[in-house]
């Protein structure tokens, strides 16, 4: 081997580095989504219970009569 040459890579690596920055992906999508998820839902109902409290509170006999 020279000593001015370059080490060429295997050629397994580049395929490795592509496998690990999917899953890096993959990764960061399934803890993000359901969170942005949650968020997003629980934000409109919440609204909504502000909007119509009195709807969610149980009726009464003196509110009938």
């Amino acid at each position: 081997m020279e000593s001015g040459s370059q080490v060429n890579e295997p050629p397994g690596r580049s395929s490795q580095r592509l496998a690990n920055l999917v899953g890096t992906l993959i990764a960061l999508i399934t803890l993000t989504v359901p969170i942005f998820a949650i968020a997003h839902f629980s934000s409109a109902s919440y609204e909504q219970l502000l909007q119509s409290p009195t709807q969610l509170l149980p009726r009464t006999r003196d509110a009938e009569e």
